[in-house]
């Protein structure tokens, strides 16, 4: 029996308040615009190598909205949205892009580690989270975002049987945008959905519409509830589509086809919410035309924050790794410190 698939836009349905319904799609712009402002960067030099995220808004934002202040986000590299939305600032994100020490250092409150670059070891690494908040006796919850190919990676599979025998309350969300890169999904599993896994782990799997943001944050929300009240994990499959290149470094052209990407083009999880506002009464292009103005303010304040950024120091590159410098970081800190190699240091 296939999964059910939640969605609530195309029912033509309106399950949230109407203030937490603006406060998503404000959230959801607010990550587009910086996704374009980032392109736009990286054309220029002034960011490094960048894995957009356009189109895969309400993913990421709805299942960081349905957490609380005092919960954990563990992303990959290509959740700079969920990032934003957990209150990352928008400077930090830029540093961080850029390769810049100050970019790896999150300020104190926003409940994010640094984006994860090898596939799927951040999936361990967030069970753990979870279990130290049990242990601590915090009650936090975490979520977790990894994309279909990821989910290849023996990583993800140790991560949820863990997490599913220890109870831990984490969130783990497969963005499946049907491609591992340039691999598609068909080439990678041979289940219809990810999700199905979730019942060799002993856990429930929930498949939505991720492009439906309406329907991640409810399913969202759920989960982390359950996960709060002692019940467990929970995957949650959102399926959606990378609207843009892999990386700045990618051609999608060479694997996927113009008519897939007009296909999904149509599907667009920003405009299908505004659609659903605007049928209720609730946005139009004045609101449109405000919101992006002040878009455009915050992002031009935060990009002088950022290009403001003293030059790193050398040995800043090996600092904030651990609370305390063990013997082999400390020769390399003073090596670099005092522009010496590492062996010339006693």
């Amino acid at each position: 029996m296939k999964p059910k698939v939640v969605r609530y836009l195309d029912e033509g349905e309106f399950p949230l308040a109407e203030e937490e319904a603006l406060r998503l799609y404000r959230a959801m712009r607010r990550a587009r615009f910086f996704d374009e402002k980032a392109l736009t960067l990286q054309r220029q030099g002034r960011l490094g190598v960048y894995a957009p995220f356009m189109g895969q808004e309400a993913a990421q934002v709805g299942v960081a909205l349905a957490l609380e202040e005092r919960d954990w986000v563990v992303p990959s590299y290509r959740e700079s949205a969920m990032l934003l939305a957990k209150g990352l600032p928008i400077h930090t994100l830029i540093l961080y892009w850029r390769a810049h020490p100050a970019g790896w250092r999150f300020p104190e409150g926003v409940r994010a580690v640094n984006p994860y670059i090898p596939i799927a070891t951040q999936i361990p690494q967030a069970v753990g989270l979870a279990l130290a908040g049990r242990y601590r006796g915090e009650d936090w919850v975490v979520a977790t975002s990894i994309g279909d190919g990821g989910t290849s990676e023996g990583d993800f599979h140790e991560g949820l049987n863990f997490a599913a025998v220890f109870g831990a309350p984490v969130v783990f969300l497969v963005q499946n945008n049907g491609y591992a890169i340039s691999v598609p999904k068909s080439r990678q599993m041979k289940v219809d959905y990810v999700a199905r896994r979730a019942e060799g782990y002993g856990m429930p799997g929930v498949v939505v519409d991720g492009n439906d943001a309406f329907a991640v944050y409810l399913e969202a929300k759920k989960a982390v509830e359950r996960a709060r009240k002692g019940e467990g994990p929970t995957l949650l499959e959102a399926l959606t589509y990378r609207l843009a290149p892999h990386t700045t470094s990618d051609d999608p052209s060479r694997y996927r086809s113009k008519e897939e990407e007009e296909a999904w083009r149509a599907k667009d999880p920003i405009l299908r919410l505004r659609k659903a506002l605007e049928g209720r009464g609730l946005w139009g292009e004045e609101a449109e035309k405000a919101l992006l103005l002040e878009l455009e303010e915050e992002f031009q304040r935060e990009l002088a924050l950022a290009d403001e950024a003293p030059e790193p120091r050398p040995e800043e590159i090996v600092e904030h790794v651990y609370a305390e410098m063990g013997p082999d970081q400390r020769r390399a800190w003073e090596a670099l410190r005092r522009g010496l190699h590492v062996e010339e240091v006693e």
